[in-house]
Order: C-alpha cells, then structure tokens, then sequence
C-alpha cells in the first residue's frame, strides 16, 4: 500500500515538472517599451536561451539583457516615463523598479558593464528622491531628478583623455567611468527643481551638481579626477555614440520621440495594466491595434488587448 502511494507521488511529481518546463519560464515584470532603435541591437529575455533582435515597441522586462554594437542605440522609455538611452558598444540592464502611479512616485535601478549611456528622470521620480541608480564597475551613481551621460570602458577613457584634467592618467580599461551631468541646474524654472547625481567610489563620493560639470573614475576602488568642466569637443563625442538617428527629430520606424502618441498609448496600456490588477479591458477603451498599425509602418500585432504592445 505504502509503495503504491509512493509510486503515484512520484508520478504526480513528474507530471508537475513536466507541465512546468512546456510552460517555459514565466516572463519578465515589464519595466518599459523600445522607443528607438538605431541598428543593430540585442536583447536576451527571461523566455530567450540566447541574444536576439530587438524589436521596436517591444516591451523591456526587468533583468533583460541589452547590447548594442557599434553606431548603434537603444531607446526605453520607462513606464514612468523616465527615458535611457543605451549608447553605442554597450551592455546594460534595468535590474530594480518600482512605480506607484498613485502617489506619482518611482525609483530604478540600472547597471552599466559598458558602453555609453544617457539617463533622463520621468517626473514621478521626483516624488522619491535618491532612491534611483546607476551602477557600472567603477562607480555608483545616486540620482535626485536629472539627467545625465556617461561611458564605461574603452570610450570612456578615449573621451576622457581629451580633457586637460586627466590628461594621460593611467585607467581600467575595460571598468573606466565617465559622467556627465546635463541638467537641469540651479537655474531651472516652473516646477523642474535643479538635479544632481551623488557619484560613489568605494569610500569617496562626489557630488556634482552643475550641467556640464563631468567626472572621470580611472577604475574599481580608484580615486575619481575632477569634477571638471568637460569640454565642448568631449562633449560631442559622447553624444555622438548616443544619437538615435543620423537626424537627430527622427528614429527608427518614423516614430519622432518629440511627438510620440504611440509610446505614450502603449505606457499608458502598460501603466493602467499594473494598476487595474490585471485586467486590460479596464485601461485600452478607445484604443485599438488598427489606430497603433495605422500609426506607423512598423507597427507589430497586439497582443495586449489592443495596447499594440509585443
């Protein structure tokens, strides 16, 4: 009798595994979509055994491998509607968000191996400030509502060599950090307060609080050089590995980020599925996948209930 039961559990517990792997790995929390896409750039999922493709409006999950390759860029544009630009030769992830459209509060955790990268805060994070960050190998970046730029790695270290501060410092190559505050500053109007980034580097942390004020950390546990005011040729070689587009109003699939009603029904699908508990038909009236197609050329089939989301 003892047997028999041991028998059919074991059969039980087959079954159950089995049931789980034809399930296939449960998908990632949604973070964002794909905005722009400028050549060539990969993406490795929870449901992805490799890097493939990344596709535009395609949804970004947490913990989702990207990597670009050279001239080549990634915009997201977060579910609070903070915006990374994943430069060109780089290796980023969105590994932490939280979003609570309630109190118009969100706080995001990023990580930078290499590459260049751009970091523009969505209002809401004004409603938790100091709780967002980007991490590289050299360096921690707390951020208070701002945006930023920098590189990690080889072109951080070309860039960085330009500038008279650091000269022919001796530098990690492959961990090397570069940052840039952009904005916005003391002087900012209407109901944008100034930012600021808090840069962290073992027991050392910098603040930089002044658009155009940059930061050069030569490696892990290294002291960083500077602030110093990053020049206007340096300046333009970083964003010449974050433009989106040889012309800068347009992306890739004619989406113009300026003026992007399809982002903004796909965050909104997004932003109203999370706090409908899960029920789409609560957050998409008015919306349908044939005014998304209708929208642009390269629009995918929806599979969000008419959000046009992939």
């Amino acid at each position: 009798m003892a047997q028999g039961i041991t028998t059919m559990m074991k059969a039980s517990l087959v079954a159950a595994v089995a049931v789980a792997a034809l399930a296939g790995p449960a998908q990632a929390q949604t973070v964002g979509v794909n905005a722009a896409i400028r050549n060539n750039v990969a993406i490795k999922t929870a449901r992805d055994t490799e890097l493939r493709p990344a596709r535009l409006k395609e949804r970004v999950g947490l913990g989702d491998d990207i990597v670009t390759a050279a001239a080549s860029v990634l915009q997201i544009l977060l579910l609070d509607r903070t915006s990374l630009t994943v430069g060109a030769n780089a290796r980023m992830k969105v590994d932490r968000f939280v979003y609570d459209p309630a109190r118009s509060a969100s706080s995001v955790g990023a990580s930078v191996a290499k590459g260049a990268f751009r970091f523009m805060s969505g209002k809401a994070m004004r409603g938790a400030p100091g709780q967002s960050s980007v991490t590289t190998p050299a360096a921690s970046i707390g951020i208070r509502g701002t945006i930023f730029e920098g590189a990690v790695g080889p072109d951080a270290v070309r860039i960085a060599r330009g500038e008279t501060a650091v000269g022919n410092a001796a530098a990690n190559n492959d961990a090397a950090t570069l940052i840039v505050l952009r904005g916005p500053g003391t002087r900012a109007q209407g109901d944008e307060r100034p930012g600021a980034i808090d840069v962290t580097m073992g027991a050392q942390m910098v603040t930089l609080d002044r658009p155009g004020l940059a930061l050069f950390v030569p490696g892990p546990d290294t002291p960083a050089i500077g602030p110093f005011a990053i020049s206007d040729a340096g300046l333009a070689m970083l964003h010449e590995l974050l433009r989106t587009s040889p012309d800068a109003r347009r992306t890739a699939g004619g989406i113009d980020l300026e003026s992007n009603p399809i982002v903004d029904m796909m965050l909104e699908c997004e932003s109203g599925f999370a706090e409908s508990g899960g029920d789409h038909r609560q957050i998409v009236s008015g919306i349908s996948s044939s005014s998304i197609s209708s929208s642009s050329s390269s629009s995918s089939s929806s599979s969000a209930g008419g959000c046009g989301l992939n």
